[in-house]
C-alpha cells in the first residue's frame, strides 16, 4: 500500500484517524451566499470592502468549535487562513487584509489553533494559492477572477513573480508563527496555473523544512477539484494525498501502480462550503455516518465541512448533526479508527470496515428473518462475535434455515427493526488475515 517507510510513518496518524472538520470561514460569511460570491457576482473590490470594514465575530469561540469537534468524534481539523478572496484569518506582516485590521483586531488562526490543540485535535490549515485581493494575481481574462471581464483592466500589467513572493511569504508565516502544524491544505490549480507556475517545487520544500511532519494535499499539481491520482514517486510538489471532493470514488483511489492511495473526501454538510443564510439543504445525520463508513470502507478519510456564520457562531443544523454523528461515534468509534478496506466485496446490508485481526459488518439494511450472514470469512477463523454498541454475544447460528450454507450466520432476533437504524455495528475477531 505504502511504498516509502518514511512516508508510511509520517501519514500513519492521518490513515489511523479517518475522520475530520473542515471550516470554511471569512468575510463571505457576511454576504451569506457562499465563499465564491465576489466571483459569482462579479463584485468589484472596493464594493466587497465593506465587509472587511464590517468583520466583526464577537460570538467567535474556538474552545467551543473545538469541543464540538471532539464530540463528533473528529481527530484533526482544517481551517481556511485564507480563501480565494485574499482575507487571511491570521496576523500578517505582508498585507494589512487580515482580521487583526478588522473591527475584531484578532489572530483567529492562532486562538483556532490554540483551543484544537488543548482539546488534541491536530490542527490543519487551507490556504488558497488564488487571490482576488492582491494587484499583481491575473485580473482580466483569468477564468475565476471578479474582474476578469472589465475591459477598463484590460492593459493592467501584473508582476506575477511579486504575488508569488507574496503567497510564498504567507506560508512561510504560518509555518513559522504557529508551533507545530499537521497539514497544509492548498487551493487550487487550474488551466496553465498548476504546478510550477505556482513555484509549488520550492514552495512544499520550504514548507516541509519548516515544518519537517507537515502533511500536503495535491492541489499544487493536480487540476480544479483535486481528483487526480498521485504518484507517491514523483517530485515532492505532488503532495502527500489525494483529494476527491463532493464525492466518494467508487472503489477508492488507486496510484499509477495499482496501490492503494492515501485520499480524503470534503464533503459539505449543505451544498455550500461558505455560509449560506438560504441553503438549508442539510444531509442528516444518518447519510453523513453512512459516507464516513462508505469512505473508510474504501481506504479513504472524511473531512467534514462547517461554514460558521458572520458572528462565529456554527449554524444550528451543523450543531445538532455534529452530535448526532457523535453519539454514534461514541459507541462505534473502533469501527472507524485505524480501520480500511477488508478485502471483502460490498455486502448487501452494508459495508465491511477491518483492522488487524478485526472485521467489522456495518448493517444498514434490516434482513427479513433476523440473520446476517459474515461474508468473507469461514467458520473455522472467527474467535467471537459482539455487538460493537453494546458488547453483547452474538452466537453463530446453524439451523433450519442456515445449515446449507457454508457461511458462516449469525442472528439478530425476531425484531425486524435494526438496533441502530443509521449503522448497527457488527465485530468480529477472526484469526485470518483479513
Amino acid at each position: 500500500m505504502i511504498h516509502n517507510e518514511a512516508y508510511r510513518k509520517k501519514m500513519q496518524w492521518f490513515i489511523n484517524d479517518r475522520f475530520g472538520m473542515f471550516i470554511h470561514w471569512g468575510l463571505y460569511a457576511i454576504p451569506a451566499r457562499g465563499e465564491w460570491v465576489r466571483c459569482e457576482e462579479r463584485i468589484s473590490a472596493e464594493k466587497y470592502n465593506k465587509y472587511f470594514e464590517e468583520f466583526n465575530p464577537t460570538a467567535y469561540d474556538p474552545k467551543e468549535w473545538a469541543r464540538l469537534a471532539k464530540k463528533a468524534g473528529m481527530k484533526y481539523t482544517v481551517l481556511t487562513a485564507k480563501h480565494h478572496d485574499g482575507f487571511c484569518l491570521f496576523d500578517s506582516k505582508l498585507t494589512d487584509y487580515s482580521s487583526t485590521n478588522t473591527k475584531c483586531k484578532r489572530d483567529l488562526v492562532r486562538e483556532y489553533i490554540e483551543a484544537f490543540r488543548a482539546e488534541g485535535l491536530k490542527v490543519g490549515l487551507y490556504y488558497s494559492v488564488i487571490d482576488w485581493h492582491h494587484p499583481d494575481y491575473p485580473h482580466y481574462g483569468d477564468r475565476f477572477h471578479p474582474m476578469s471581464c472589465n475591459e477598463k483592466i484590460k492593459d493592467t500589467i501584473h508582476d506575477f513573480d511579486n504575488y508569488l513572493c507574496y503567497m510564498h511569504g504567507h506560508v512561510r508565516e504560518l509555518c513559522t508563527n504557529y508551533g507545530k502544524i499537521d497539514i497544509m491544505w492548498f487551493d487550487f490549480s487550474y488551466d496553465d496555473m498548476i504546478g510550477e507556475k505556482w513555484k509549488s517545487i520550492e514552495l512544499v520544500s520550504m514548507a516541509r523544512s519548516l515544518q519537517p511532519h507537515l502533511i500536503i494535499d495535491n492541489r499544487l499539481s493536480v487540476n480544479s477539484m483535486g481528483t487526480d491520482f498521485f504518484k507517491p514517486k514523483a517530485d515532492n510538489a505532488i503532495g502527500d494525498f489525494t483529494t476527491p471532493e463532493q464525492f466518494i470514488p467508487v472503489n477508492g483511489i488507486f496510484d499509477d501502480e495499482g496501490n492503494r492511495a492515501v485520499w480524503e473526501a470534503c464533503v459539505t454538510m449543505n451544498n455550500s462550503w461558505g455560509y449560506n443564510e438560504t441553503d438549508r439543504y442539510f444531509k442528516p445525520p444518518e447519510m453523513i455516518i453512512r459516507k464516513l463508513v462508505e469512505c473508510v470502507s474504501k481506504g479513504g478519510n472524511m473531512l467534514l465541512n462547517v461554514g460558521p456564520d458572520a458572528r462565529g457562531r456554527f449554524p444550528r443544523q451543523s450543531v445538532e448533526t455534529l452530535e448526532s454523528v457523535g453519539e454514534w461515534m461514541s459507541r462505534n468509534s473502533e469501527s472507524i479508527y485505524n480501520c480500511g478496506y477488508a478485502g471483502i466485496d460490498k455486502p448487501e446490508t452494508g459495508r465491511i470496515t477491518s483492522k488487524p485481526g478485526k472485521v467489522y459488518y456495518h448493517i444498514m439494511e434490516s434482513p427479513v428473518g433476523g440473520y446476517i450472514e459474515l461474508s468473507g470469512l469461514k467458520k473455522e477463523e472467527i474467535v467471537k462475535v459482539r455487538m460493537l454498541s453494546s458488547g453483547a454475544e452474538l452466537e453463530l447460528v446453524n439451523d433450519l434455515m442456515t445449515n446449507n450454507y457454508s457461511e458462516p450466520f449469525i442472528s439478530l432476533g425476531n425484531d425486524p427493526v435494526l438496533p441502530d437504524p443509521y449503522d448497527t455495528v457488527i465485530e468480529v475477531e477472526a484469526n485470518s488475515s483479513v
